[in-house]
C-alpha cells in the first residue's frame, strides 16, 4: 500500500490561499460544528441523504435499535434529523463534514499534497469553483448509484472525499509524471504521479464492485470517489489559466 507523503512543488509560484482556507474550514467544521463528530444532531441534519435529493422533501425519522453483526450487540442508530437549509444545498454542506478523525486526517492530507498544484495552474477563484463543482458531481453519483443498485437511499453521506476525487483526477491529467513521496514498506520513495494516482483510483474500481451487491463497501462511497475523479479529468483542462504568449515563448527557449 501506498501512503503519499508530498510532491514535488519546486516550480509552484502563488500561495495556494484557497487550498488552505479549505483545509482549515474542514477542520473548523469538524470541531467546532461537529464536535469532533460526535454532534450527531448537526451532522445528521447537513449530511447529504440520497432520497431527499431524489425527492427534493426533507425526511425525518426516529432512531431504531440494529444488531451489530459482528459483536451481536444491540446498537442505536440515530434518526434523520431536520434539514433547516434547501436538501440540495446538503451537496455542498456535506463535503466539509466528516465521520471522525482518520477520516478527516486522510482527506487532507491528500487534498495538502495535490490541491496546491492545481491551485497554481488555475488561480485562485477557478480552483474554488472547480473543487466545489466536482464536490457537488461527486455527491450527484453517489445518490444516482445508490438508487441505481438498489441500496439504501436513507443513509447519510459526507466528506470531502469526492472534492478531492476531482482534485486528484486534475492532477493525474496535468502532470503524470510529477515525483510523488510515498511510504511503502519500511521507507520513502518518488514514483511519477501516474502510478500513485492511478493505484488510488484502481482501488476505487476493485473496492467499489462491492456496491454491485446492494451496499457500500466498507461503508465507503466509491461512487462518489469514482464520479468525482471522473469529473476531475473531465472538467480540469476547461479551469487551466491559459499562459501568456511570451511566457509560452520563454519556456520553449529554456
Amino acid at each position: 500500500m501506498l501512503f503519499p507523503l508530498g510532491d514535488d512543488n519546486r516550480d509552484r509560484h502563488i500561495t495556494p490561499v484557497i487550498n488552505y482556507f479549505l483545509i482549515i474550514l474542514n477542520i473548523f467544521v469538524f470541531v467546532y460544528w461537529q464536535q469532533f463528530g460526535n454532534d450527531i444532531n448537526f451532522t445528521f441534519a447537513y449530511s447529504t441523504v440520497p432520497a431527499e435529493i431524489l425527492s427534493g422533501k426533507d425526511i425525518v425519522t426516529t432512531a431504531k435499535i440494529v444488531e451489530d453483526p459482528v459483536t451481536g450487540n444491540a446498537v442505536t442508530l440515530p434518526g434523520l434529523r431536520p434539514t433547516p437549509i434547501p436538501v440540495y444545498l446538503t451537496l455542498l454542506t456535506s463535503m466539509f463534514m466528516h465521520g471522525g478523525i482518520a477520516h478527516i486526517a486522510g482527506n487532507m492530507l491528500f487534498l495538502w499534497i495535490f490541491g496546491d498544484n492545481l491551485e497554481n495552474a488555475m488561480g485562485h477563484r477557478k480552483y474554488l469553483f472547480f473543487y466545489l463543482l466536482c464536490g457537488v458531481l461527486a455527491g450527484l453519483s453517489h445518490v444516482f448509484v445508490a438508487a441505481y443498485l438498489n441500496q439504501s437511499t436513507m443513509v447519510p453521506s459526507l466528506g470531502a472525499s469526492g472534492a478531492i476525487s476531482g482534485v486528484l483526477g486534475g492532477y493525474l491529467l496535468l502532470f503524470p509524471r510529477r515525483g510523488v513521496h510515498v511510504w511503502v514498506l519500511l521507507g520513502t520513495m518518488t514514483l511519477p504521479a501516474f502510478i500513485v494516482v492511478g493505484l488510488w483510483f484502481v482501488f476505487q474500481l476493485i473496492n467499489g464492485m462491492g456496491m454491485l451487491g446492494g451496499e457500500e463497501a466498507g461503508g465507503i462511497a466509491y461512487g462518489a470517489h469514482i464520479g468525482g475523479f471522473i469529473a476531475g479529468l473531465i472538467l480540469v483542462k476547461l479551469f487551466v489559466q491559459k499562459q501568456p504568449i511570451v511566457e509560452q515563448k520563454r519556456r520553449s527557449i529554456w
